[in-house]
């Protein structure tokens, strides 16, 4: 939507509305268009989106002040107070958590309609054991940020007990069904409205619980190891970028399923390439001639080396531009550019036949040559008469 519509007609309530009325006319639009009911409706996710960050802003006390008074505006350019980009600007896991923290979704897991109509088993089990994820920062040089590569990594993490084989339970020994939740995960809970599941309180989500717990893990079918992997690092990343390696983090308690390995990237610097997003910059070291009477030359590029005309009367510092020879988008959306920043580099230790040339030319060069050098004297001298000005003035005055 290019504009972006008034947040309580959104919710369809009133500007005086309570915030149990702006709560309950949320939930009404979140359940209509949540992604497990309407699942692969691109425009009811949307719509869940919408609601979710017109009720970020009216449900928090301060924002929907400032949203009285300004609107939209009130939170600028992207989503500074919450509400303030476009629709869309809440993604869709953060909408999903701000309807779990506002209606108390459980922590069993499984599909939220689970949770709040009465469906589904176990779910919970799942979520509950599952590992933590873990973060992996790693250091790559230029080429493989820009290029692609591949790296092995290795790590200590908890993985599965090869006592118990992951479940907790010391050899010869079964876990027994929780008599709380008999089995399910899940008790059932019922707040007049909705009925919710809620992870067990007794064997945490598990549907089991274990008398008899494996000497080596302690119960929780997990002991310290070295887990290997290889990952593929994509063309186009950047310091920041994130890789998701999915079921490589810390290994589930009892059996559950691991969690997620994050590559956090760091690309280290370079000696030719300055990188600006997409865009590359290289500092082009000419000689005084080439900067004069102008020339070709060569200058580095990702996939080669590329000729580039040096106009006559070049100055130091002046910047040239060849399109398409940046870094790769990663997302496909093609290249950035490469610009050349000139650098004229001054001869030194002249001697002999060279230095004569030089002062030769000196002698045949006017003023005309050097516009900057004349603009330079001049703005210099009046500044100085202004300045003997105001010393006979305060010399008057005193």
């Amino acid at each position: 939507m290019s504009e972006k519509e008034d947040y309580y007609k959104v919710l369809g309530v009133s500007k005086d509305a309570s915030k149990d009325e702006i709560k309950k006319a949320y939930r009404k639009l979140a359940i209509k268009y949540h992604p497990d009911k309407n699942p692969g409706d691109t425009a009811a996710e949307e719509q869940f989106k919408v609601a979710t960050e017109a009720y970020e802003v009216l449900s928090d006390e301060d924002k929907r002040h400032k949203y009285d008074q300004f609107g939209h505006a009130a939170f600028g350019p992207g989503r500074g107070g919450g509400g303030g980009g476009g629709f869309g600007g809440v993604d869709l896991e953060e909408a999903l958590r701000t309807f779990m923290g506002a209606f108390g979704g459980g922590g069993g897991g499984g599909s939220i309609f689970e949770n709040f109509f009465g469906g589904g088993g176990g779910g919970g089990r799942e979520s509950s054991n599952r590992g933590s994820d873990l973060r992996f920062d790693l250091e790559i040089d230029f080429e493989e940020a820009v290029f692609g590569s591949k790296r092995d990594l290795s790590y200590s993490v908890n993985i599965e007990c090869d006592a118990c084989d992951g479940k907790g339970a010391a050899p010869g020994s079964k876990k027994e069904t929780c008599s709380t939740c008999k089995g399910q995960g899940q008790v059932l809970t019922s707040n007049g409205l909705f009925h919710m599941r809620q992870t067990c309180p007794n064997c945490g989500g598990a549907g089991q619980v274990i008398s008899n717990p494996c000497s080596r893990c302690h119960g929780t079918g997990q002991a310290k190891g070295k887990r290997s992997i290889t990952v593929r690092i994509p063309p186009g990343v950047e310091t920041g970028s994130r890789l998701r390696v999915k079921g490589k983090g810390e290994g589930g308690l009892m059996g559950g399923p691991a969690g997620d390995l994050y590559v956090i990237m760091h690309v280290q610097p370079h000696p030719v390439f300055e990188r600006h997003d997409l865009d590359l910059v290289v500092e082009l070291p000419i000689s005084i001639q080439t900067a004069v009477l102008g020339g070709e030359v060569k200058v580095p590029t990702l996939d080669g080396s590329s000729k580039i005309k040096i106009p006559s009367g070049t100055q130091n510092g002046r910047m040239l531009r060849l399109k398409n020879k940046g870094v790769k988008d990663p997302r496909g959306y093609g290249h950035g550019d490469l610009h050349i920043r000139v650098k004229v580099e001054v001869p030194t230790h002249l001697h002999g036949k060279a230095k004569k040339l030089f002062q030769q030319l000196e002698e045949n060069l006017g003023d005309s040559q050097y516009p900057d050098q004349t603009k330079f004297a001049r703005q210099a001298e009046e500044f100085g008469h202004r300045r003997e000005e105001l010393e006979k003035l305060r010399a008057e005055k005193s």
